[in-house]
Parts: C-alpha cells; structure tokens; sequence
C-alpha cells in the first residue's frame, strides 16, 4: 500500500512524542509549557500535527486543547494524554495515562489492559463488536465502567475520524472489520461510563470555504486552510493573529456555518477517567500497531 509507509512514520513519531510527553508530565509543570513542548518536538521530527494536543485531567476524558494563557498546573490529577501526528497526511493517533496522585493505578491499569485485550481480538473480518466485548469485560472485571459513547474509530489520509467506530463496549452488532487503518481506544472510568460536552471549546475544524470580505479574516482562513482540513486551536492562530481579530473571524466563520467546535467531553457523573490508545494497519498479511501499551518503547512489530 503506498500510503503505508508515510502511517507507520506518522505511528513511530506518535509513539516518541507520546513518551516524550509522558515524562513532562510532573507536578508543579504547567499544562501549557507541556503541551508546547510535544507540539514542537513532532514539529522537529519532520511531522505535522494531526489535531492540537489534548491533555485531558480527572472527569474530562478528551478534547482539553490548551488556551494562549492556560494557567493549569498538575498537582495530583489522573492526565489523558493524547498526541496525533501527520506525515503527508497520514495519522498516528495514540495515548496514555498518567496519575499523578499515586492512587489510581488501577483505573489507569483497566484502560491500557483493555487495549492489550483489544489488540489479541483484532483480525481482519472479525466481528467489531468482539473488541468492544474484549474491552468491556476487561475494564468491568477491573472494578470499572467503559465509556460507551466514546469510541476508536478509523483513520485516513488527512482524517482523524472515519468510519468504522471501534465500540468500548459489546453492541451485539455484525459488521466486520475490513482492511484499512484504525485507531484503538478503551476509556475506562469510576462514573457511570457516560460523557457530555461541557465548557469553552479550543478544538476547532473548518468544514469548507465561503467568501469573506475582511482582509484579515481572509488571511485567517488561509492560515486555517493550511490545516488541510485537519483540527486546530485558537492558540496557534494567536502566535500570528491579535486576540481581536482571531475572535472576529471565528465569529464569522460560525455564523457562515463553516464551522465545527469540540468543547471537552466530560464524565457525567463526574467520574475519574483513564485512556490508553494505538493506531493499528489491518491487512490480509496481518495486524501492524505502535506498540504503547504499559508505557514501554518497542519497535513495529508485525503480526501473523
């Protein structure tokens, strides 16, 4: 496959920056400086950034995308990291947990040992369902509940989220899984196993192109569309824009309909939560991951 090459790069880059970004995570670290600095090592790899880097802490599972003057600082928190790197458009899309407390390696256990569970399911033609039933009844044997409406999904070129859903949970359903690349990612948590969109989004995605009349609204879309259709955040539009005009296009582009926004996904009941996740090639030969699992560094392995 020719793309192959250009996914397993994007998957090797994601697995460094992850771990690199794994160890910034201390206390007394400022969310910000942390979320920086792993943004700028994929950039000196030679990579893009598949969508703005998300550290997500306690009940808020995905989608915390640091602001230009972030003041969070980690003390004791249970952090999502969740790093997506791009190679000509390819992806590589993985996480990780950290507690930094100290006393919730259980819950960050349950998640990382559903995607180990998952990973032995994964075959071309199997059931997906059967990885959602893998993952369910490892995190439920570990005292814990999957988040059911969050889901793996599949990867393409210049896609973070295509089809198919991978499911955290068993659907019962008969589709199969086909060829092709897909990302793996079990939530596990203390709650109910249910999130919502709650609070002020930083995740954005531009959804096409309308005339505009203002020049620097017109020089923002530009900038934006050299995302290639891909995530961003206001903050990198703010290095090179004022807050003012920033604010004025994003306005703009919301009310021309052109734009989409992700607030975080927050725990319903306000429960803890866990991630681990790895991007996956699925094939006729076989299964191709970037191993993260427990948190070690290993080379690409390829399955029979």
């Amino acid at each position: 496959m020719d793309l192959l090459e250009d996914f397993r790069k994007a998957g090797r880059i994601a697995k460094e920056a992850l771990l690199y970004g794994k160890d910034l995570i201390r206390k007394h670290a400022k969310l910000l400086d942390v979320t920086e600095k792993i943004e700028g090592f994929i950039k000196q790899k030679g990579a893009g950034l598949a969508f703005p880097m998300q550290i997500s802490c306690n009940d808020i599972a995905a989608h915390y995308c640091a602001f230009k003057d972030d003041p969070l600082v980690f003390e004791d928190q249970v952090v999502c990291l969740d790093v997506g790197v791009e190679v000509n458009g390819c992806i590589g899309d993985t996480a990780l947990t950290v507690d930094l407390s100290g006393e919730h390696a259980d819950l960050v256990r349950a998640s990382e040992e559903a995607l180990k569970a998952a990973t032995e399911v994964v075959a071309l033609g199997v059931k997906i369902s059967s990885i959602g039933k893998a993952i369910e009844e490892t995190i439920v044997s570990a005292g814990f509940q999957p988040v059911r409406n969050l889901s793996g999904h599949g990867l393409g070129q210049y896609e973070v989220h295509l089809p198919p859903n991978i499911p955290n949970y068993d659907t019962k359903e008969d589709s199969v899984l086909e060829e092709g690349f897909i990302a793996i990612e079990p939530f596990a948590t203390a709650g109910v196993g249910l999130i919502h969109e709650k609070g002020e989004p930083n995740v954005f995605m531009m959804l096409g192109k309308k005339p505009v009349r203002v020049g620097f609204v017109r020089d923002i879309q530009k900038e934006i569309e050299s995302y290639q259709g891909l995530p961003f955040t206001k903050r990198w539009l703010l290095k090179k824009f004022s807050e003012s005009q920033v604010s004025y296009a994003m306005k703009q582009f919301d009310q021309l309909g052109i734009l989409k926004s992700f607030p975080p996904l927050v725990e319903r009941s306000g429960g803890l939560v866990s991630q681990a996740e790895n991007s996956f090639y699925v094939g006729k030969e076989g299964v191709e991951e970037e191993k993260i699992r427990d948190c070690f560094c290993s080379d690409l392995k390829y399955k029979r």
